[in-house]
């Protein structure tokens, strides 16, 4: 999946102090109707005698009306009763779209023909409108745009394995030659022969620089970035480059991308500033979803993998996520580095735990 994309808004969180410890953080929840909240407290409405999740949809009750409570137990030993819109006693609304929506991203992967928007509501049982509203919220993409990634990845695989590329075309779930050459661009970053090539003929402009934390690559096509490599061998980073596009033409530097060079190198000395340039993410539909939530952290705060699965909806995937975060190619631009264990311990950073947490260290004035 290639896509350019700009950086996104920051959420907040923080390293300091719990995540919806006081009441004002609480009633922010409430208000954006944080669904990383559920579970977390809940809130009761003192005239109505219903208590709710954070991320319930009803109409918002008065600030001066409501009390929060830690547990549902809590809520109903104090006389309150549960909504029967988001079921804080149950499942949940929330819990209950995720599975879903979980059911048809496994009937879009599995399926030969590409399923439509009708037919994925009618498995759901829910309107096309509904199913998808609910599918967008929940992936951060339409289903149109996660079933377009899914054939790309097929595309993909079947070029890697395939000698008739017309053959991979239709193995793929392209109905036509001519529809999936029209966007075979944004598809796969480049033609379908470049792409079985090893990326022959694909011109990527890459320097290699210092920097604080060692030795720093950037790469980047036509799209926007899409490699920031750190280590301490600027051989090993080139060959690291070189093994990822074979055939791609690699051009070194010239005076404009040594620019680019130094201020993505000056990221890495003030990672709380972001990075306002288009990349090139190269990942699948689920490992972009994934590095849209890094993107979303606030800087000079952290989350542990399980928040990072829940934020996701996907409190069981923790692993999945874990990996996905694992394959982020683009240091501090996807921010990896605020992602630690349950325990605040640092681990499983690609460029090494001593640079992630000096990357932590540089934006800790922002808490």
């Amino acid at each position: 999946m290639y896509i350019a994309t700009m950086p996104a808004a920051p959420e907040s969180n923080s390293r300091s102090t719990p995540r919806f410890a006081t009441d004002a953080q609480r009633w922010a929840a409430i208000v954006r109707r944080a669904p990383e909240a559920d579970g977390i407290f809940y809130y009761a409405v003192r005239t109505t005698g219903v208590f709710c999740r954070p991320s319930c949809g009803a109409r918002r009750a008065l600030r001066n009306n409501v009390s929060f409570f830690d547990s549902a137990a809590a809520a109903e030993r104090a006389g309150f009763r549960a909504c029967k819109r988001c079921r804080p006693n149950g499942e949940g609304l929330t819990r209950a779209h995720a599975a879903l929506v979980a059911r048809a991203c496994r009937l879009i992967d599995s399926a030969e023909t590409m399923p439509d928007l009708a037919a994925l509501a009618r498995a759901a049982g829910m309107s096309r409108f509904h199913f998808h509203r609910v599918f967008t919220r929940h992936m951060g993409m339409t289903p149109k745009a996660y079933t377009t990634a899914q054939r790309a990845q097929r595309m993909r695989e079947q070029l890697q394995h395939s000698d008739n590329i017309t053959g991979a075309i239709y193995d793929a779930g392209f109905g036509s030659n001519g529809r999936f050459y029209a966007g075979s661009a944004a598809t796969l970053g480049m033609t379908p022969s470049s792409y079985r090539a090893g990326g022959e003929g694909v011109r990527i402009r890459f320097a290699i620089g210092a920097c604080s934390l060692g030795s720093i690559l950037v790469a980047a096509t036509d799209k926007g970035i899409c490699a920031i490599l750190l280590g301490d061998d600027a051989a090993a980073l080139l060959r690291d480059l070189e093994d990822r596009f074979p055939k791609a033409q690699l051009i070194g530097g010239d005076k404009d991308f040594e620019r680019l060079l130094a201020q993505v190198a000056g990221l890495v000395e003030a990672p709380a500033k972001g990075l306002a340039l288009p990349l090139d993410l190269r990942g699948t539909a689920f490992q972009h979803r994934v590095w849209q939530a890094l993107r979303k952290i606030r800087p000079g705060t952290t989350v542990s993998y399980s928040d990072l699965a829940r934020r996701l909806g996907l409190p069981g995937s923790v692993r999945a996520v874990a990996g996905a975060v694992a394959a982020n190619m683009l240091a501090v631009a996807i921010p990896c580095h605020r992602v630690i264990r349950r325990d605040g311990t640092l681990s499983g950073y690609r460029w090494g735990v001593s640079r992630k947490r000096a990357l932590l260290e540089r934006e800790s004035p922002m808490r």
